[in-house]
């Protein structure tokens, strides 16, 4: 998979079991100490052995322990800011489609994109817009189906 600009992986490697270990345990403090109405309070040691307060926003809270969850499966992790501009390559990447596909949806006008000279780029926001509908479009098919399913039994 080509990575997309500014993406950071993780050491080109997949997590290492005291990683995981280290990352489910972590997972597990922050979910017992999240709340929905105030950010949580996180004290950890500095380099001289101070403590040192961080108060973590909810919504912090939750992208950090939904990429800890990933990092605590062993699952490879790749972080694409919003505004990023991706190529059709990255783009097809992250859809798990190829590249020629995804040009036909932008042909089609499925998805936003824009001219750079010849080069078609997409922003990351309106991918992953497009991801989400077309994951919902598939979880309300296959309802139906099995709606249809029970039908026959």
């Amino acid at each position: 998979m080509t990575l997309p600009a500014f993406a950071e992986p993780f050491g080109d490697r997949l997590p290492s079991a005291d990683e995981k270990a280290a990352a489910n345990r972590l997972r597990q403090i922050l979910a017992a100490q999240a709340t929905d109405e105030a950010g949580q309070t996180l004290r950890v040691l500095d380099a001289d052995n101070q403590t040192a307060e961080i108060i973590l926003a909810p919504a912090l809270s939750r992208l950090l322990m939904d990429l800890l969850r990933h990092i605590g499966s062993g699952d490879a992790v790749t972080l694409v800011p919003v505004s990023q501009m991706l190529t059709t390559q990255q783009a097809a990447d992250i859809l798990n489609v190829s590249r020629p596909h995804l040009v036909s949806l932008l042909d089609r006008g499925e998805i936003e994109h824009h001219l750079v000279g010849r080069h078609r780029r997409i922003r990351a926001e309106h991918l992953f817009a497009y991801k989400k509908d077309r994951d919902a479009r598939r979880g309300r098919a296959l309802e139906d189906l099995a709606a249809a399913d029970s039908d026959y039994l």
